[in-house]
C-alpha cells in the first residue's frame, strides 16, 4: 500500500499529460510529453515511460495510473474493453497491471457499447473524464454528455453509470478536409461570422456530403472570401454533429448538454448548441480526467 501519492497520466495518440497526485488528492503542475502512441514504435511505450516520463516527473518510485490510448493495440499493451453500462467501480475491477520494474503501473480499460448503426462503438480515455465528472456531480440522475475532440463522443449518463454512447469523427474529418482536396486551406479558424454561417448551413445534419460542397461553392459561385473557409467548415461540421447526434441516443430534443473537454473547443459547441436553444454546462477535460484517475486509484488501493 502506498501513502496515496501516485503518477497520473492521460496518454493519448499525440501526447501524454502527466501529474503527480499527492496523498491529499491535490495534483501538482501538469507536464506534457510528445510521446503519444501514434509517435511510438511497437514496444517503445514502456521504455519511454521508464526513461523519460518517470524521471521527468520525479516519480521513479511512485505507483502509476494511465488512461487513454496507451491501453490500445498501439500502446503499452492491449487492455480489453469493458461493456456498457459501466461506472467507476466497473473500471477499477478491470484495471490492467503491467510490469515496470519500479512500482505498480495500472492501465484503465476503454469502454465498448452497441453502435448507432448496428455495429459496435468504442472509447479510450473519454470514459475516465466522463465518469470522473459524474462522480463529482452525483445529484445528476440523467445527463446527455458531449466530449468534443478528434473523435467526439456523445454519451448518456444515468446515476453515475455511462449507459451508451456514439462517436462522431468530426475533428478528424475537419483535419482531413483542411489538408486535402478542394477545401484545402491554411487559414486559421478564427472568423466568427463564417463559423456561424457554417452552423446555419448544417441544417438538420443530413446530406452532409452535399452540405460540405457549399464550403467550396460559397467562394467560387458566391464570391465569398476563401479566408473564411476553415471557420465555415468548422461550423458546418460541428453544426451537423450537434443537430444529428442526440437523436441517435434517443434524445432528439435535449434541454441541456454537459460539455467535457478542451475549453476552446467546447466554446464552439456552446455556440452551436445555443443556436438550437440547448443550454450547456462546461467542465474542463483536465479537471475531469484527474477526478476520474483519483477515484480509480482510491478504488484500486482499497480493493
Amino acid at each position: 500500500m502506498s501513502d496515496g501519492t501516485f503518477l497520473a497520466c492521460d496518454w493519448g495518440t499525440t501526447n501524454v499529460r502527466a501529474w503527480v497526485v499527492g496523498a491529499n488528492g491535490e495534483a501538482g503542475p501538469e507536464r506534457e510529453f510528445p510521446l503519444g502512441v501514434g509517435r511510438l514504435r511497437p514496444g517503445e511505450a514502456a521504455v519511454r515511460f521508464r526513461e523519460e516520463i518517470r524521471p521527468g516527473m520525479n516519480a521513479e518510485a511512485l505507483p502509476a495510473l494511465l488512461c487513454g490510448m496507451i491501453g490500445s493495440t498501439l500502446g503499452w499493451t492491449p487492455v480489453p474493453y469493458v461493456d456498457c453500462p459501466a461506472d467507476l467501480p466497473t473500471l477499477a475491477r478491470a484495471l490492467a497491471t503491467v510490469q515496470d520494474g519500479r512500482a505498480p503501473v495500472r492501465i484503465v480499460p476503454g469502454l465498448r457499447g452497441p453502435g448507432a448503426f448496428g455495429g459496435g462503438d468504442v472509447m479510450r480515455g473519454e470514459e475516465t473524464q466522463i465518469l470522473g465528472w459524474a462522480a463529482c456531480e452525483p445529484e445528476e440522475a440523467l445527463r446527455l454528455v458531449c466530449h468534443p475532440g478528434t473523435h467526439a463522443k456523445w454519451a448518456v449518463v444515468r446515476d453515475g453509470r455511462l449507459e451508451r454512447f456514439v462517436t462522431a469523427m468530426t475533428g478528424e474529418l475537419y483535419a482531413v478536409l483542411r489538408r486535402h482536396g478542394v477545401l484545402k486551406t491554411e487559414a486559421p479558424a478564427d472568423d466568427e461570422a463564417a463559423f456561424v454561417e457554417g452552423l446555419e448551413a448544417a441544417g438538420d445534419g443530413g446530406a452532409l456530403s452535399s452540405r460540405l460542397f457549399t464550403a467550396r461553392a460559397r467562394v467560387v459561385a458566391d464570391g465569398r472570401s476563401a479566408a473564411g473557409t476553415s471557420s465555415y467548415l468548422s461550423g458546418l461540421l460541428i453544426g451537423a454533429e450537434v443537430a444529428a447526434l442526440p437523436a441517435l441516443l434517443d434524445m432528439p430534443q435535449p434541454q441541456e448538454v454537459t460539455l467535457i473537454g478542451e475549453p476552446a473547443l467546447c466554446r464552439r459547441y456552446e455556440v452551436a448548441l445555443a443556436r438550437r436553444r440547448v443550454e450547456t454546462r462546461t467542465r474542463d477535460g483536465d479537471w475531469a480526467v484527474l477526478q476520474g484517475l483519483r477515484a480509480l486509484e482510491a478504488l484500486a488501493e482499497g480493493a
